[in-house]
């Protein structure tokens, strides 16, 4: 099944969100010595087959300052992160993508999704994107959940679309 595609309005191309973050909780940029940490995180949130060779093919797309990481600073743990690649495909061209967004359940209700996802929308837009998207599944429901708060919009490109975020809506019990 295609995944959900999702779309920062046009209208907020001036108006990127807040990067907020607690005081317990830091955000700076990857370092190839966070490698290990960030693979452990990833597999710690469900994303299967991540390994060196992995990172190393996806780190050409990444846009320089776009690979974020937010630490627990008691800790000095990676618990949460996310990039700003440029992957052009059919529907997004010329657009700036916001992926592979990943938590420490652990830590989670502490905003960490939130400010990842809102450092790579300002890097995209400092970086000139006009079109910023992400990809995403109809069961990852509490990163949908950011995703619309932070005001990302679905984009309808296939027929069955339509269907399929009217069951994500219900899920969330969020009104469009």
């Amino acid at each position: 099944m295609p995944q959900l595609h999702m779309i920062w309005p046009a209208s907020r191309l001036a108006d990127p969100p807040p990067v907020e973050l607690e005081p317990d909780y830091s955000l700076r940029c990857f370092t190839p010595q966070d490698e290990p940490a960030w693979l452990a995180l990833m597999a710690l949130a469900g994303f299967e087959g991540w390994d060196h060779e992995r990172l190393a093919g996806m780190i050409p797309a990444i846009l320089p300052d776009g690979f974020f990481l937010t630490l627990h600073n008691p800790t000095n743990q990676v618990v949460a992160t996310a990039m700003a690649t440029h992957n052009p495909d059919d529907l997004h061209p010329y657009g700036g993508e916001l992926g592979w967004v990943a938590g420490d359940p652990a830590h989670s209700g502490h905003g960490l999704g939130q400010a990842v996802c809102s450092a790579v929308v300002v890097r995209l837009l400092a970086a000139g994107y006009r079109r910023l998207y992400l990809k995403t599944d109809d069961w990852r429901l509490p990163a949908l959940k950011v995703y619309l708060r932070m005001g990302f919009l679905p984009l309808l490109y296939a027929e069955d679309m339509a269907e399929r975020w009217e069951k994500v809506y219900a899920a969330l019990g969020w009104t469009p």
